[in-house]
């Protein structure tokens, strides 16, 4: 199958130049839909009225809080659910990939759950844990937890088997080879797990707060939806888009400065 890939020829400043082309036929075409009346304006404002409201509530609190309180509490939340994924997950998935008999015992109960949709633990957490940290930790650890579970398996899986022989030659035991072997030869699937495990989370958490918290940028966004203020929650979803980049570009700088540190 063919695939798309960038001429040779692109310049740095090119790529960025149809970058912003892109960004502003899509601006421009969102402020032609909101002022030629085919919706109306409490449904569809234009860019320039959710920018506003963006910078107003920035100092002006909403629901109890201002835009940037409700950003900082679904982090923190977030943080609590992914480290914890990620802490579960990639230990776990290595140690599976090395004894055949965990794997044998952890696959059939994780094969039947990973199918289930982060959402679908919704009533649990609300149930178990109240609109405390519990359940939206809950809910983003079930949407985190396999990304990085898996990318560890699988990285585990592909080592090199002469490493693992050179190891073994060594007298090398069964934690220090998962510790001082697989962890690093698993480190580029790992690191690409984690960026599809953040995002998964950041989806999650953000379906967790429409239902399950007091605060956080998804139950402003429901507030809004109840007092039909549109702007709020296109200013939110805004909002959402671009913390979930900055997240994504925390992990590739991270990812890169890890592989030279391990020189890969």
């Amino acid at each position: 199958m063919a695939t798309l890939t960038r001429a040779s020829g692109d310049t740095p400043a090119f790529t960025f130049g149809l970058s912003c082309l892109g960004l502003a036929g899509f601006f421009l075409a969102w402020h032609l839909l909101s002022v030629g009346g085919i919706f109306p304006p409490n449904y569809l404002p234009g860019p320039l009225t959710v920018l506003q409201t963006i910078a107003q509530y920035s100092s002006e609190p909403y629901s109890g809080a201002t835009l940037w309180t409700h950003l900082g509490a679904s982090l923190y939340r977030f943080a609590c659910g992914f480290l914890l994924a990620a802490a579960v997950g990639i230990p776990l998935g290595l140690l599976m990939g090395w004894y055949r008999w965990l794997d044998d015992v952890v696959s059939p109960f994780f094969d039947a759950l990973r199918f289930v949709a982060p959402i679908a633990w919704v009533p649990f957490a609300g149930l178990w844990f109240g609109t405390g940290i519990g359940g939206p930790t809950l809910i983003i650890f079930a949407g985190a937890f396999p990304p990085c579970l898996i990318s560890a398996y699988r990285g585990a899986k592909f080592v090199d088997t002469r490493l693992l022989e050179a190891s073994r030659t060594l007298g090398a035991s069964g934690p220090r080879i998962v510790a001082e072997v697989l962890l690093p030869a698993s480190l580029p699937s790992i690191l690409a797990g984690l960026r599809v495990s953040a995002g998964i989370g950041w989806q999650s958490l953000v379906g967790a707060e429409l239902i399950v918290v007091g605060n956080g940028i998804g139950y402003m966004m429901v507030q809004g939806q109840l007092n039909i203020a549109t702007n709020i929650v296109m200013a939110g979803m805004i909002a959402i888009g671009i913390v979930g980049i900055c997240i994504d570009v925390a992990l590739r700088v991270f990812e890169q400065r890890l592989k030279a540190r391990w020189g890969r």
